[in-house]
């Protein structure tokens, strides 16, 4: 089975959590700039003028597809790295993929999504 995870982080976070995926063999990736709020409704800033909200905070959104096998390992690896204690760090979801087509070479499945030297190749060459 096939999962995506789609990580909601800060943005000076990016760097390190792009480190720490490379680092467990994640390969591919998509990363794109977002706009959003959680749970605190967005930040007040205070201001010689006075005080405004901003209530859509920019993230970035890190889009993974990847096999069951890896989701505990990457989620491990975007919460280490991209945690800071304080509210704002982010969010994580994980959705099932019911197929995936590597376009210039027609695979489907898994063999779509393995990339040379991922984590998938990694753990097989620890097992041997």
């Amino acid at each position: 089975m096939t999962k995506k995870i789609e990580a909601i982080i800060r943005e000076e976070r990016l760097e390190a959590v792009k480190a720490a995926l490379t680092e467990i063999g994640i390969v591919g990736l998509n990363i794109t700039p977002v706009r959003g709020r959680g749970r605190d409704g967005g930040i007040t800033i205070q201001t010689r003028n006075g005080a405004y909200m901003v209530d859509m905070i920019p993230k970035v959104q890190i889009n993974i597809v990847l096999s069951d096998d890896n989701v505990e390992a990457t989620i491990d690896a975007i919460c280490n790295a991209s945690a800071t204690g304080s509210s704002g760090d982010g969010v994580i979801f994980v959705l099932p993929v019911d197929d995936v087509i590597r376009i210039s070479t027609g695979e489907r499945g898994r063999a779509a999504i393995t990339y040379q030297g991922d984590i998938d190749q990694m753990r097989q060459r620890q097992k041997a």
